[in-house]
């Protein structure tokens, strides 16, 4: 009888020991080794009963590759196929991960029962019965879509030859186990072998395979971080269970760009795909209100009409607070020091309190000017006039910087009728004939004075 091989891996990030040790020497992190067993056998192939000799591959000119660009499947939902750059490309690992309850498997049960193709979903969490109630609630056609409960990768490879799908979908990568390696399923070496083979599977066969991954409490993909360099697509579903928007992003993407964004809107039926964001990103009110101030930024080839809401008020303590909610702090207090030295605005004393709505984080720095529309609204009491947009980024020393792509955004401004959009005069502007006017500011005190007076 063979003797058992052992080995200690870190179940934080994968890094691999020959023997136990506190403190991982990759991570830093303590008490995370453990003591796993590993008896491989010499049939590692998706296909355990063939026994089918592969070619080598042989080295090319690069002249000589054939660079004819993939046919991409449809997913036949338009926000899906936005961050994916155009669709589901074949042969393609797909990773999609998030918070527990977001609603990582009712979108991909959804999409599955919308696609046209022959479709495999692999359940390893929930029994068939289960996901027929969540069927029925999300659409009752359904033709294509087959159901599995299996947890054993050999199983489900018997199931893919007889059915021959075009799309598989696994919920979840932690819950597969293999003959291969004699571990608890979700460990480093079970989550590891198993997306290998189901690697091998999809670049032999030329099916798409969607992966759904648990994450930790830091927020990132559980399992060892090799897992997410052997996909092809990373993506992050996410939002707050107490809202009803979720955010679907692209954090690795070999096929196309990871700036783009798909939003998502929880129902009693499902998912429903948000087409115009602008619609859950800027309030409804009645009366114009002080401290809120429209931004005009671009999430990838999207542009976005984002509220931005500011709070200042007197200090009851003597530190004043600065908050803020899907901004950067550190440039919220970049840009009050700039109006407390080049405008002269007396901003030390007081609390600033920021947020934008709509539960989403944005990075763009063309929403600055906006910020510091808000921030003086609320500081002088004043609201700003209806139909007034904002695209510029602050400098150091108060002068508003030009933005990419101003074009773009001034035509999303029109489009959702905004009449004045204040941008930097440094920009370059090709437009013509716009029914928008177009107010060409240098530097804060510009703004300050075309708003307040």
């Amino acid at each position: 009888m063979s003797k058992v091989k052992t080995s200690f891996f870190c179940q934080n990030c994968g890094a691999q020991y020959a023997r136990w040790q506190g403190q991982c020497n990759s991570c830093k992190e303590w008490n995370t080794i453990v003591e796993e067993i590993i008896q491989k056998s010499e049939k590692q192939s998706w296909k355990p009963e063939t026994t089918t000799t592969t070619k080598a591959s042989k080295p090319l000119k690069i002249n000589e590759i054939d660079s004819a660009q993939e046919i991409r499947m449809d997913s036949f939902d338009g926000e899906l196929n936005r961050v994916l750059g155009g669709g589901i490309v074949p042969g393609s690992l797909i990773l999609l991960g998030g918070e527990p309850g977001i609603g990582k498997s009712t979108l991909l049960l959804q999409i599955s029962l919308k696609l046209p193709y022959k479709t495999l979903y692999v359940s390893g969490e929930e029994s068939q019965k289960q996901i027929k109630m969540r069927a029925e609630r999300i659409t009752p056609n359904g033709d294509n879509c087959y159901i599995l409960t299996e947890t054993k990768t050999q199983n489900i490879f018997k199931q893919i030859q007889e059915i021959e799908p075009d799309v598989v979908i696994i919920d979840s990568i932690q819950t597969l186990h293999t003959d291969y390696i004699e571990a608890s399923p979700g460990s480093i070496s079970q989550i590891r072998e198993c997306t290998a083979e189901l690697i091998k599977f999809a670049k032999e066969t030329n099916v798409p395979v969607i992966l759904i991954g648990h994450i930790t409490k830091d927020g990132t993909i559980a399992g060892p971080k090799i897992l997410e360099h052997m996909v092809d697509t990373v993506l992050q579903f996410e939002g707050d269970r107490n809202h009803v928007y979720r955010i679907l992003r692209s954090l690795k993407n070999r096929f196309g760009s990871t700036a783009e964004l798909g939003i998502y809107e929880m129902l009693g039926s499902g998912l429903r795909e948000v087409s115009n964001p602008s619609e859950i990103l800027i309030s409804h009110k009645e009366e114009a209100l002080s401290g809120t101030a429209i931004a005009s930024t671009l999430e990838g080839m999207r542009p976005l009409m984002i509220e931005i809401q500011a709070l200042v008020s007197t200090a009851v303590y003597g530190t004043p607070q600065r908050s803020t909610t899907g901004y950067n702090a550190k440039r919220l207090n970049m840009i009050l020091a700039v109006l407390e030295k080049r405008a002269g605005f007396r901003l030390g004393t007081k609390d600033v309190f920021l947020n934008v709505t709509g539960g989403i984080s944005v990075d763009d720095p063309a929403i600055d000017l906006a910020v510091v529309a808000a921030i003086l609204s609320s500081n002088e009491d004043i609201p700003i006039g209806e139909g007034f947009c904002f695209a510029g980024e602050v400098g150091l020393s108060g002068e508003i910087r030009p933005v990419n792509r101003v074009d773009q955004r001034i035509q999303e401004a029109e489009k959702l009728g905004f009449t004045t959009i204040f941008v930097s005069k440094y920009n370059k502007i090709a437009l013509k004939n716009t029914f928008i006017k177009i107010r060409l500011v240098s530097k804060i005190e510009d703004v300050a004075s075309e708003l307040f007076g």
